[in-house]
């Protein structure tokens, strides 16, 4: 593991990153989902793609990078930005899990490669709706801090600046920024997925002119079982 610091807009961070095959010539970088971090991308594909140098990062409030700041998606990728720039990579792929897929859009590299991405919004459970409605309630009344008994377990472990920054990057539509990228894209996606769906999969690529999409089976994290699968289809489908 190694540490970059750096300042952008006033603001200090410091990304926890790891390299993989130091010495190739070709970089792919790896953006992990909200609420993970690096090793769970690492775990899935550090064993494949020889040919690549492979960069994997904890974005900032995840695994070991901190932050203190309420962030925005655009704000991640302008910090991603700098930090693949200080540690002189190439954005030949950029691979995004879920969270990290908007990241990554936004960072317009040579090759995108998407896993489950997030950006399409689909329509809430009446559940869920409720609990929105009566947190405004309480904010508006200004009972703030009783909105916390909506939260969810993950939700509720947040800091109150990550929690802020949930806030800001979840409900985003990505649409326009899907449908404004030129370059070449691969979508992979799980079929069982729950967390954005399948159908979210089918709109991206649909919105994507230069993409490829192909569908497995599993959850959210489908990635991690067709890891190889999903190399190879890369090494064969960049440009």
């Amino acid at each position: 593991m190694a540490l970059k610091s750096f300042t952008l807009d006033n603001r200090n961070f410091e990304i926890s990153y790891d390299i993989v095959n130091a010495n190739a010539k070709k970089d792919i970088v790896f953006l992990h989902g909200w609420g993970s971090n690096k090793e769970v991308m690492k775990s899935a594909f550090s064993s494949y793609l020889k040919d690549f140098r492979h960069i994997y990062l904890d974005m900032s409030g995840f695994g070991k990078s901190q932050n203190k700041y309420v962030l925005t998606t655009q704000d991640y990728a302008k910090i991603c930005e700098e930090f693949l720039t200080l540690i002189d990579s190439s954005k030949d792929i950029i691979a995004g899990h879920s969270f990290g897929g908007k990241v990554a859009t936004l960072l317009n590299p040579k090759n995108l490669v998407l896993l489950s991405s997030a950006g399409i919004l689909e329509k809430k459970p009446l559940s869920v709706k409720l609990k929105i409605f009566f947190a405004k309630l309480l904010n508006i009344f200004g009972l703030k801090n009783f909105t916390k008994v909506f939260r969810s377990k993950d939700v509720d472990k947040m800091s109150e600046n990550m929690y802020a920054t949930f806030k800001n990057v979840v409900n985003e539509d990505f649409s326009v920024y899907f449908s404004n990228f030129q370059n070449n894209a691969l979508i992979f996606w799980g079929e069982k997925d729950t967390a954005t769906s399948l159908e979210s999969g089918k709109k991206i690529a649909s919105l994507i002119k230069n993409s490829k999409f192909t569908s497995y089976s599993g959850d959210h994290y489908f990635f991690l079982k067709n890891s190889k699968n999903i190399s190879e289809r890369i090494e064969n489908g960049i440009s």
